[in-house]
């Protein structure tokens, strides 16, 4: 039996100018320094493309639109279950504010595909690999 806490939460495929954001955590714990594509939890009755809006402005004090759903991650960690659903997002300008994380920017492909990332977040870049041409 899974007693296992689920942690249901979006993340955010930001682009712009053929370039990916991602995020370097800032936990005192294993997840320092890993990266991740920024998001969050979904609060009660809202959607999750309200959710990711929300969060990528309370964590990066950006401005996203939501254009896509690209896919959907269980992944179990030792301490809780992940259900994450990813959405494809553009900002208008790669100015950013890191309220949250140690470290980020946007990078190229080859560039993101060299970081060390969480293992929720090694799911979405093995289908960046195969579906996404930045």
């Amino acid at each position: 039996m899974n007693t296992k806490e689920i942690k249901n939460v979006v993340a955010a495929l930001i682009f712009y100018e053929n370039k990916l954001f991602a995020a370097a955590r800032s936990d005192n714990d294993e997840r320092y320094g890993k990266y991740e594509f920024p998001g969050g939890k979904i609060e009660v009755n809202e959607s999750p493309a309200t959710a990711i809006v929300r969060e990528i402005k309370e964590e990066l004090m950006m401005d996203i639109t939501v254009h896509d759903f690209f896919m959907h991650v269980s992944h179990e960690y030792p301490w809780f279950q992940l259900e994450m659903d990813v959405f494809i997002c553009q900002v208008t300008s790669p100015k950013f504010t890191l309220l949250v994380h140690k470290d980020g920017g946007f990078f190229t492909k080859e560039e993101i595909l060299k970081l060390p990332f969480l293992g929720a977040d090694l799911h979405v870049l093995a289908e960046i690999k195969k579906r996404l041409h930045f």
